[in-house]
């Protein structure tokens, strides 16, 4: 038995093995390239713990800076990108007045609510008509 037919079975599985991991990793569900903070939970984007996530009306989508500071963000915390991480697909980080960085989907920054206790929770949907469940 030759020795190349010997490692051919573990080559094929070896090799359906990356094909596999290399197109979980680029399959995002409905929201296209999820980055490691942003979930898809029963049709709405949410964080790690499970919370809602949020855009405001009053952002302009796509121009790279959130409106909501200083006391709104103690409300509506923004969903903050860690140093380091870059954006992936539908998903951008823009540069806050403070310095720090926040994920946006399709241009619009995403945010928490401070009254949503646990994870389902969508109080501030609609809330003044302008903030609202951020769906992918």
């Amino acid at each position: 038995m030759a020795l190349n037919s010997l490692f051919r079975p573990a080559g094929i599985a070896l090799a359906s093995a990356s094909i596999l991991l290399g197109a979980c990793a680029g399959y995002g569900g409905a929201g296209g390239n999820l980055p490691p903070t942003v979930k898809v939970t029963d049709g709405v984007l949410t964080d790690p713990q499970g919370l809602t996530l949020y855009t405001f009306d009053r952002d302009t989508a796509g121009s790279g800076k959130s409106v909501c500071n200083a006391t709104c963000a103690t409300n509506w915390p923004p969903l903050l990108a860690s140093p380091g991480t870059s954006a992936s697909g539908s998903y951008t980080i823009i540069t806050r007045d403070d310095g720090t960085r926040q994920w946006a989907f399709k241009g619009s920054p995403l945010y928490r609510f401070a009254k949503d206790a646990k994870p389902g929770d969508r109080a501030g949907d609609n809330l003044n008509n302008v903030w609202h469940v951020a769906k992918p």
